[in-house]
């Protein structure tokens, strides 16, 4: 049943997005595994879609913000007005009070913006005044940055960056699949999504993901990955604790998409490079060469070799 549903929405997802079945199905798996997503890529090939399609498919409330400069920690976090009436303070919600939050262009806005979503991804609450509250569940955050324009943008710190885990690329479409799109004229593809699940439905599921069985010798496999990502001569700053439960929940979210209750070698290779490629940075001396982070990341892949699990 939770399979099918999984396949439901990812089914759906796929009449807005046309030949991207791939960054689909990671953004699913990290969904189903707690996590937040920030997708990066030049303006107009999907991302923002990709975004709205998933909230509309899930039947989640959705709020979105365009980040700019002028955008204040408040809009994101709510604040407290006085009402002469009761003569006290009554709070009034900001746009992170939702089940799934998009955040467009999110390195538009100032580092002090930027930080008032550090504890909504990483507690799932809020504080405002002094008083913490709790936001619904589940709750998800998918921004979008454009990494060509770089004037009047603001590099998101490397203790935001590990709080979304993954970062996707959309890309430009193949030939076929864009055709489709022109076929169909541009027309409003969201409009053709429907809403197969909702939030009852999805925080099931992920409580069944936190019960994928995951043998000691693929965790294994895991922290020999992890290692290398530390010890790599062309990183200077590898993959952290975090990154490393990071990477054990996304295996344990895509065996689930793959209709398996346990986790095998290919589940942790398949989102290896998305759940570390944004969180690893590299010496100087790897731009020298040509490398990027996933050139590196396949390299330690390769160089890892396979784990038998009898």
């Amino acid at each position: 049943m939770k399979n099918s549903q999984i396949k439901d929405v990812i089914k759906e997802v796929k009449k807005a997005i046309i030949g991207k079945d791939s960054v689909i199905e990671l953004a699913m798996t990290a969904i189903l595994a707690g996590g937040h997503i920030l997708i990066e890529d030049i303006p107009g090939v999907g991302k923002t879609t990709l975004a709205l399609a998933f909230s509309k498919a899930m039947n989640l409330e959705g709020k979105r913000m365009q980040f700019t400069p002028d955008v204040m920690p408040s809009d994101l976090t709510g604040f407290s007005v006085y009402n002469k009436n009761s003569g006290s303070l009554e709070y009034k919600e900001g746009a992170l009070c939702c089940n799934l939050f998009l955040g467009d262009e999110i390195n538009r806005t100032s580092p002090k913006t930027q930080s008032a979503l550090l504890e909504a991804m990483e507690e799932g609450k809020i504080s405002v005044d002094g008083i913490t509250r709790k936001l619904p569940e589940p709750f998800i955050v998918i921004a979008t940055q454009n990494p060509i324009g770089s004037a009047g943008t603001q590099d998101l710190p490397e203790s935001q960056l590990d709080r979304f885990m993954v970062r996707l690329s959309m890309g430009y479409p193949d030939f076929d699949s864009e055709f489709q799109v022109i076929k169909n004229g541009g027309s409003d593809t969201l409009s053709k999504v429907d809403d197969v699940i909702n939030s009852e439905d999805l925080n099931l599921i992920k409580r069944d993901v936190r019960n994928i069985f995951i043998d000691e010798k693929i965790l294994n496999y895991i922290l020999e990955l992890v290692s290398k990502t530390r010890k790599n001569e062309f990183i200077r700053l590898g993959l952290s604790p975090r990154g490393t439960l990071a990477l054990t929940d996304m295996a344990k979210a895509y065996a689930m998409l793959c209709e398996r209750d346990f986790v095998i070698p290919e589940d942790v290779q398949r989102v290896f490079s998305s759940v570390i490629c944004h969180r690893i940075i590299l010496e100087p001396r790897a731009k020298i060469e040509g490398l990027n982070s996933s050139d590196i990341a396949n390299s330690i892949l390769k160089e890892t070799g396979k784990v038998e699990i009898v």
